[in-house]
């Protein structure tokens, strides 16, 4: 093939599959981004059911009080899941379940505010005043010594516990719901909307919304109002993948050049290569270590034994110690998104090890087409299970985010290595050698 043909196909190919992780949970602001005078736009309604019916969790992330936020939008069952008063308070509408995560208003607080006759609302943690009276309130906090901070919203400030923010509230309810914020959109307008566009893998501040917001999210969703953000969620939904960002701030460490060397975690697969003995699972080891540690799913397929020690990290566990794991037990380890698993297939044969390992390919592909995760899959000395024609077929290389070693990277498929992004080579023998 040509060099101009090469990079034709390769051209064609990542314009057919950029993106990254799959797109599965929707978190949403209320006020200022899909409601405007306390009312849900109506297209953002028909939108919200459409995201529902294509498998795609929708989070509902406002500062409002539970209370408050029914007068104004009537039944919450359009949302899986809703955090109230910024963090402080999960519901999730199909159960009628809730549950405060922080404590409750100071009494102490709420009296000093009536006797210095400051209008103030509280919630079941949350205590909500005019932004003008935050001079006066933050004095009160400091006499106290209390461990309360203050939460700008426009007009409106929010008075809460120092741990609680709508990301503590919005990873609660992805606990619970069994997904990953690394799968997640997140869109949202105002000062307060930092912590959850922060928390999500996609951070979306829209166009009428806060300057500082918008200088900090990944996207900027155009627009005037409600209505561009049905359309936007429709858009997003017709794609498997989450929407490319510029400036992906999900990068993880792997090394130094005079400067930090960094890998983004999603819509990269990575090639690493070398001669044997040079380092390769020592280099993928450190790039599955750092992804673990920054909290994404791992699943590391290890005919050798190599990467066991990753058993240390939190969430690791390793299947076959005791003989090879079957796929359903590879994939009930997989069923939570905080979990990685190395699958180490040592105690087997090669000729077992070959028969094996195409059928746990297909079933981590279908395991992310489903769930989201795992979210970045390892195949170590992968010229042994990735050479064959049928082998791209092994590989959900429209969501990328693999990361396959080997000696010998000429034996790969040739599409495989169309779609790599990126090559580490730790060290190869020249002519000379």
């Amino acid at each position: 093939m040509s060099d101009t043909a090469w990079r034709a196909d390769r051209q064609a190919f990542r314009a057919l599959h950029e993106g990254g992780l799959r797109f599965r949970v929707l978190a949403l602001d209320y006020d200022g981004t899909i409601a405007r005078g306390g009312t849900l736009h109506p297209d953002v309604k028909a939108a919200l059911a459409e995201v529902r019916a294509a498998g795609i969790a929708t989070l509902l992330v406002t500062g409002r009080r539970l209370d408050d936020l029914r007068t104004v939008a009537g039944d919450l069952g359009f949302a899986d899941a809703v955090v109230g008063e910024c963090g402080a308070v999960v519901l999730y509408p199909d159960s009628g379940r809730s549950f405060v995560l922080s404590s409750p208003p100071s009494p102490a607080l709420l009296d000093d505010l009536h006797r210095l006759g400051i209008p103030a609302v509280a919630g079941q943690s949350v205590i909500e005043a005019e932004a003008s009276f935050a001079p006066a309130i933050l004095d009160l906090i400091r006499q106290r010594e209390l461990p309360l901070a203050i939460v700008f919203n426009r007009s409106r400030l929010m008075v809460l516990p120092q741990s609680v923010s709508k990301a503590t509230g919005l990873r609660e309810a992805l606990t619970t719901l069994r997904l990953s914020a690394h799968n997640a959109i997140g869109i949202g307008d105002a000062e307060n909307d930092h912590a959850l566009l922060e928390a999500c893998q996609v951070g979306v501040a829209v166009a009428w919304g806060s300057p500082a917001l918008k200088a900090a999210a990944d996207e900027v969703l155009d627009g005037t109002g409600p209505a561009d953000v049905a359309t936007y969620i429709r858009r997003a939904v017709a794609q498997p993948r989450l929407p490319k960002v510029l400036g992906d701030r999900r990068k993880v460490p792997i090394g130094s050049d005079g400067e930090p060397v960094y890998l983004p975690v999603r819509g990269w697969n990575l090639l690493v290569t070398g001669e044997s003995g040079s380092g390769k699972s020592w280099v993928t080891g450190l790039v599955a270590e750092q992804a673990i540690l920054a909290r994404y799913s791992v699943c590391v397929v290890d005919p050798e034994g190599d990467y066991a020690p990753l058993e240390n990290l939190p969430g690791v566990t390793v299947l076959g110690h005791d003989g090879p794991p079957t796929l359903r037990e590879v994939e009930r380890a997989l069923q939570y998104p905080d979990v990685s698993v190395v699958v180490d297939l040592s105690a087997m044969t090669r000729d077992d090890r070959l028969a094996y390992v195409p059928s746990l390919l297909k079933a981590l592909a279908s395991a992310r087409r489903r769930l989201g995760f795992p979210h970045r899959i390892i195949v170590d000395e992968a010229h042994y299970f990735l050479d064959q024609p049928e082998a791209v077929e092994l590989l959900d290389l429209e969501l990328a985010s693999y990361t396959l070693t080997t000696y010998n990277m000429a034996r790969l498929d040739p599409r495989i290595l169309y779609a790599t992004d990126a090559i580490i080579v730790t060290r190869q023998r020249t002519a000379n050698d």
